[in-house]
């Protein structure tokens, strides 16, 4: 009986490594068959197009794809550094790019309250319309609750800006004491084994979220692709338009498109982490802050960071 397990628990583990490596291979055939036939999954005017999209997008197969692209790069990153600078450089421009645009959303919520004050204090009046034509007119419980949205584009769109700018608060307890070489190899495994599957996670609950509140028949993370084309029949767009107070704001979906947004730019991030961890632990202290493209500040905002950094 004892012979019998032992032979078991073997067979499923090279059950496991073949499934792993199948998948791998199989992640060039899916996406070369994905490239060139576009029209299976971009034609929306097809609802099976729309149930490929939402199935795939939470799929083995898409795993496998993401995860073969990031281990071609890192194998060929190690061969050549000068790649894997390039992808760092490229990663890294894409969180500050997005968050930079992003944090204006910052300024549109300050005026965007100062409007809402001034309207119903001033002249008293219920509603707020903007725009030319056909203006945008709405309650001001409306406007008041949109506020939200401009705080959630910040959170999660500036989330890999205000990590590349070291703009984190974060809780040292042995990170500071421990040698350079160290820091880079915890840095490496944090963003490999704590970043990385998180976002993992997140897209899969976020994914799921997202095409809940915009299509029926309701996808599930357990229906397989012919079951999803099965459901396409009864397919209709449903958006969801249920705001929390009746007059108040109504584009909640909108917090499904930021969560899973925001898990691509935490998952870019942690691969242009790692890369950058990697490269300065190979090249050394002197590779430190390599490309590094952060914001310059004055001089008085500078000593402000340079105190709030001394006081963490």
């Amino acid at each position: 009986m004892c012979h019998f397990q032992i032979v078991s628990g073997e067979g499923s583990v090279v059950e496991g490594i073949l499934w792993f490596f199948q998948n791998i291979a199989l992640a060039f055939y899916n996406l070369f068959y994905a490239i060139t036939h576009p029209g299976l999954w971009l034609d929306w005017s097809d609802p099976q197009a729309v149930m490929r999209v939402i199935y795939y997008g939470g799929s083995v197969e898409f795993f496998f794809v993401i995860f073969t692209a990031f281990l071609i790069l890192t194998l060929i990153g190690m061969w050549r550094n000068a790649v894997m600078w390039g992808a760092v450089r490229f990663l890294e421009g894409i969180g500050n790019t997005v968050g930079r645009v992003a944090a204006w959303a910052g300024l549109l919520m300050v005026l965007q309250q100062v409007i809402i004050v001034f309207v119903q204090r001033v002249f008293a009046s219920a509603e707020i319309s903007f725009g030319f034509g056909l203006p945008l007119t709405k309650d001001i419980s409306w406007w008041a609750e949109e506020l939200k949205l401009y705080n959630a584009i910040v959170v999660c769109l500036c989330v890999s800006y205000t990590f590349i700018q070291g703009g984190h608060v974060r809780v040292d307890l042995v990170y500071s004491s421990v040698s350079y070489s160290k820091k880079k190899i915890i840095d490496m495994f944090g963003a490999l084994f704590f970043m990385i599957p998180a976002t993992v996670l997140t897209w899969m609950y976020g994914w799921y979220f997202l095409w809940r509140h915009l299509v029926v028949p309701k996808p599930s993370a357990s229906d397989q692709l012919d079951q999803l084309l099965n459901k396409s029949r009864a397919f209709r767009w449903n958006i969801e338009t249920i705001g929390f107070s009746p007059n108040g704001f109504n584009g909640y979906f909108l917090f499904k498109v930021l969560l899973v947004l925001f898990t691509v730019l935490v998952f870019i991030q942690a691969m242009a982490f790692f890369y950058r961890s990697y490269l300065e632990w190979k090249e050394g202290p002197e590779s430190e802050g390599k490309y590094l493209d952060r914001d310059v500040l004055g001089d008085d905002d500078a000593e402000l960071a340079h105190a709030i950094e001394e006081h963490h």
